[in-house]
């Protein structure tokens, strides 16, 4: 197969949850570790750092690695999901896996994959553990897909586990409270390693502190120490966050890696431009102003409406489209009822059909027409609007997925 057939095999005919939700989960690891030990074991050839949390934790893995990059370290880095390209998952200093890595690993370890009817993602968990490790690379960034403890992701001994922050969502699988959730997300906490949590209410750092007790971590809470006022070549406001969190794990790990101030503040000033990093506040264009931004939670969505109102416009307009799994009456009602809506549907099978997503909105008085496809729905905005006014397209990673 060439790189198109392979990785359309690989969407089409493996469960993957970004496209079929609960049909995709796992609630266990057998299978990553069966694969994991098919591979020789290659997640015990480098180091790494496992990064959870509801938000933040795409960001915040790739501030990381970039300052990493800034200190002169081999860096690797898997993410989920992409955006416009598979190989967005499995970076390396930035750069993408090539196709033909893509191709051959596929290749050669195909009659596994079906004989043990392994997930898309364990899959992919493998192709990058195997990837970092045949490259040699000094560390790896790791963020987790879903949840934590039960991730594929979940086989590794980190140097430093990061968890970002906690709110309500894919509740279906991680529980239907907070600390249902933060559970979950401290499966990643591992013996006598230490752990940073970005973000936590009272209730949540028991939690934590129980687990981190449990395994003789030790736990570092962001919000307990003031940090220096860094900047950052990503806009959103909610990076304010994110930032603090990596100032943290940075205290932690320059105990044991030659990391130095200008490392960091390099590292975040050139996160973009070192890691390609898509989708987080990003102007597409400008007169009128197109942004773009994947938050897609309650909590995500309330920091990136609050900040698309400090920006002078003479009118909105938003193109706004969610999977299925969502909770419209929490989401919707953040949406701000004086602008323009153009309601499509991401191309994914978990996408919300376009009709049922403005019929829903209209109870909540977000009034606008629906379209097919997201394209068609920024292409009637840039018609409909002028000089001075606003285009903002989110709700959902594959609705900003389709128009990058």
């Amino acid at each position: 197969m060439n790189y198109k057939e392979t990785t359309d095999w690989l969407f089409k005919k493996l469960p993957m949850y970004q496209n079929h939700g609960e049909s995709a989960y796992k609630a266990n690891l057998d299978n990553i570790v069966i694969l994991d030990e098919y591979l020789d074991f290659p997640h015990r050839n480098f180091k790494s750092i496992h990064v959870a949390g509801t938000n933040g934790k795409g960001s915040t893995s790739h501030m990381l690695a970039s300052v990493f990059q800034e200190a002169g370290y081999k860096v690797g880095l898997y993410t989920s999901p992409h955006l416009k390209d598979f190989r967005e998952r499995i970076k390396i200093n930035g750069e993408v896996i090539s196709e033909c890595e893509v191709v051959d690993f596929v290749e050669v370890n195909r009659n596994f994959f079906e004989e043990n009817n392994l997930s898309f993602f364990e899959m992919t968990v493998g192709m990058a553990f195997d990837y970092f490790s045949n490259q040699k690379v000094d560390i790896a960034i790791i963020e987790v897909g879903l949840g934590g403890r039960l991730d594929s992701t979940n086989i590794i001994t980190p140097e430093l586990s990061i968890i970002t922050n906690i709110s309500l969502d894919h509740t279906k699988f991680l529980g239907t409270t907070l600390e249902s959730i933060a559970k979950e997300k401290s499966g990643i906490i591992k013996s006598n390693i230490p752990v940073v949590i970005g973000q936590a209410g009272y209730e949540l750092r028991l939690v934590f502190n129980e687990v981190a007790k449990k395994n003789n971590a030790e736990i570092i809470f962001t919000e307990d120490f003031r940090f220096e006022n860094l900047e950052s070549d990503l806009l959103g406001d909610y990076q304010v966050f994110n930032m603090k969190t990596v100032q943290a794990a940075f205290k932690i790990l320059q105990k044991s890696w030659d990391l130095k101030p200008v490392h960091l503040k390099k590292g975040l000033l050139k996160t973009v431009a070192n890691t390609s990093l898509l989708g987080r506040w990003q102007k597409l264009s400008e007169n009128p102003l197109v942004l773009c931004d994947t938050a897609h939670n309650e909590e995500g969505l309330k920091i990136v409406i609050s900040q698309l109102k400090k920006l002078e416009y003479a009118t909105l307009h938003i193109i706004l489209g969610v999977v299925n799994d969502k909770d419209l009456n929490k989401l919707l009602p953040i949406f701000p009822k004086d602008a323009k809506y153009y309601f499509s549907k991401p191309n994914v099978p978990r996408g919300l059909k376009e009709t049922e997503l403005k019929n829903k909105a209209k109870h909540f008085q977000l009034l606008g027409n629906s379209y097919t496809s997201v394209s068609k729905a920024l292409s009637a905005s840039k018609l409909g609007a002028k000089k001075n006014d606003l285009i903002f397209i989110g709700g959902s990673t594959f609705t900003v997925a389709e128009i990058i």
